[in-house]
């Protein structure tokens, strides 16, 4: 026996529906949305920082050589 037949995703949609309403889902869906957007942009911007090589920084004991 499959896990979800068709006629489960028919009820489970039918519920969803009845609970919710039909304008309120586009709304959720939308939110859904920027959601994952701002979370894919977030794990974007970390990667980059991770990244990126760091700057050398010359050493402190580092003398100039004498003009000739």
């Amino acid at each position: 026996m499959d896990a979800f037949a068709p006629w489960h995703v028919i009820i489970l949609l039918g519920a969803i529906l009845l609970l919710f309403g039909g304008k309120k889902i586009p709304e959720m869906m939308g939110g859904i949305g920027k959601g994952m957007k701002e979370f894919k942009k977030a794990i974007k911007d970390e990667d980059e920082k991770t990244t990126d090589t760091p700057k050398q920084i010359p050493r402190a004991d580092n003398k100039k050589e004498p003009l000739k």
